[in-house]
């Protein structure tokens, strides 16, 4: 699933002109399930795998996950405050269903032509910047 939920993902970026390697990817959400800090057996990390090889710049956001046990789970940086988020990346993946991100506001986040993922159904149409769901 995580193989065709980036697949997915590069072609709405090709189809929005983004160049994809080097293109800048936040992923919201590392954890197994929404509002739960347990990392272990997480399948965004598959999704994860799969962007790396098409070179994407990713940057993973999940204010439940402890930094220092993703890293030493899986060797991947996170971070888990949205303080050290930046803004303007080509695309996002709303990848665990956590509350804390109903009310982020992606057009901050979001390049004017970024693509924006919902695996999980989060967000509804009308709070849909770009891509689809």
């Amino acid at each position: 699933m995580g193989e065709y939920i980036a697949n997915e993902f590069v072609r709405l970026l090709i189809k929005n002109e983004i160049l994809v390697k080097n293109c800048r990817v936040l992923i919201l959400g590392i954890t197994f399930k929404e509002d739960c800090p347990d990392v272990r057996n997480t399948k965004v990390v598959d999704i994860l795998k799969c962007l790396s090889t098409f070179g994407v710049d990713l940057t993973i956001f999940d204010p439940w996950a402890d930094p220092k046990e993703v890293k030493r789970e899986y060797n991947i940086d996170s971070e888990n405050s949205i303080n050290k988020i930046d803004a303007n990346y080509d695309g996002i993946i709303l990848a665990v269903a956590h509350a804390d991100f109903h009310n982020l506001d992606f057009g901050t986040l979001l390049k004017e032509n970024g693509v924006l993922y919902d695996v999980k159904g989060l967000l509804n149409n009308n709070n849909l910047v770009s891509g689809m769901l």
